[in-house]
């Protein structure tokens, strides 16, 4: 009788707490509102059948309790009831099946007016990658692939001489133009996804997986990866912003192409007219090194950068040292030269010129973010 009460009550709790609880789906930011209504029927047809469920067997319970004057029946085999539960079963399956299925193939086919650009997962980072003038992408190969040719460019493709080069973790959109994302992975198993366009989608090393959406809502939006990919997953973290035309164009038209990158005027680019502090918070992003490195004090796969420079650190080896210059451009060009202790070898060499050397160490010895922002 006890556990019938119980059956009973965690219905009548699971169903307030539906229908009282804050934890809900995201504002919608975006065209996919059949996604919402998907979920919504997934959640209609097990809802029901998780109440009809447990209520039936709370009322089995009750009515059949043990009673010393009664037997229960040996039935082995009920064929009717085995008809009413398959015939049911399947209706139940088909109605949330059906309606998922066009709906991903909607997901996965963007309309052809759709602008195109790229993001490349790597742990634990993003990189995005948008067409030039041409409009057309360049050939890409993870051969090709080295520190100063992140996005293993294909340098013989004129197509890609104009393409867009966006080595950070934040990326700008336009609204109300349906945008189609080309995603690749540059190492392990990632997937890109924001909660408020309701898009996620796996990226496989080896082959390109697609998806498209619209834009509907100006604001920031934050990209997670939801596919463990390693000790770094927690922090693979982005930032979608969603702009007017004309201030997607002017974000656009800060970074370099593939052309300044080779004749190293990208980075140039970036940073020109501002003072040294404010270079090395662009090169910061640029390089994506806020993607290990946190720049508030909180614990990210490599040392946080805020008060970093004079400190004192301790080394796997045992020994310390002080953070000054010279440290930190031994850390940035051979990181794995003197580990600091509890964290892992895991930073690749970053090939950088003296001069943006220079910037990153000011904006590291400037304390970041109180100073520079």
């Amino acid at each position: 009788m006890v556990f019938a009460v119980v059956l009973i009550l965690l219905v009548i709790g699971s169903v307030l707490f539906h229908f009282l609880s804050p934890w809900y789906l995201t504002p919608l930011a975006s065209n996919w509102s059949t996604i919402d209504d998907t979920l919504g029927l997934t959640l209609w047809i097990t809802g029901i059948l998780f109440v009809v469920i447990n209520l039936f067997l709370a009322y089995c319970v009750i009515k059949f309790r043990y009673n010393k004057d009664k037997r229960a029946h040996y039935e082995p085999e009920n064929k009717k009831l085995e008809i009413w539960l398959t015939v049911g079963t399947a209706i139940g399956v088909a109605a949330m099946l059906t309606p998922g299925l066009y709906v991903w193939a909607d997901f996965v086919n963007p309309p052809k007016d759709a602008d195109v650009f790229e993001i490349v997962g790597k742990q634990w980072s993003w990189k995005y990658r948008f067409p030039g003038d041409d409009g057309i992408l360049g050939s890409v190969d993870t051969r090709h692939i080295t520190s100063d040719n992140p996005f293993g460019m294909n340098s013989d493709d004129p197509n890609g001489q104009d393409d867009v080069l966006i080595s950070s973790g934040e990326v700008h959109l336009p609204i109300d133009r349906p945008v189609k994302l080309l995603m690749r992975s540059d190492d392990v198993l990632h997937d890109f996804a924001v909660a408020e366009f309701r898009v996620k989608m796996d990226m496989v090393p080896g082959m390109v997986t697609q998806m498209w959406f619209t834009p509907t809502k100006l604001g920031e939006y934050d990209v997670l990866c939801e596919e463990l990919c390693g000790v770094g997953h927690y922090n693979m973290r982005g930032l979608v912003v969603v702009d007017e035309e004309n201030d997607f164009k002017t974000w656009l038209n800060t970074y370099p192409t593939y052309a300044q990158t080779l004749s190293g005027e990208g980075a140039a680019a970036a940073t020109e007219g501002l003072s040294l502090v404010e270079q090395g918070r662009e090169l910061s992003k640029l390089y994506a090194c806020t993607a290990c490195h946190s720049i508030d004090g909180s614990t990210g796969i490599g040392p946080t950068w805020q008060g970093l420079f004079g400190k004192t650190e301790t080394l796997a080896d045992g020994t310390t040292v002080v953070v000054d210059a010279d440290y930190l451009k031994e850390s940035i060009l051979n990181p794995n030269a003197k580990m600091v202790e509890g964290y892992q070898p895991l930073m690749p060499p970053t090939v950088v010129t003296d001069e943006e050397l220079d910037a990153l160490i000011a904006y590291i010895k400037e304390g970041l973010v109180e100073k520079s922002e």
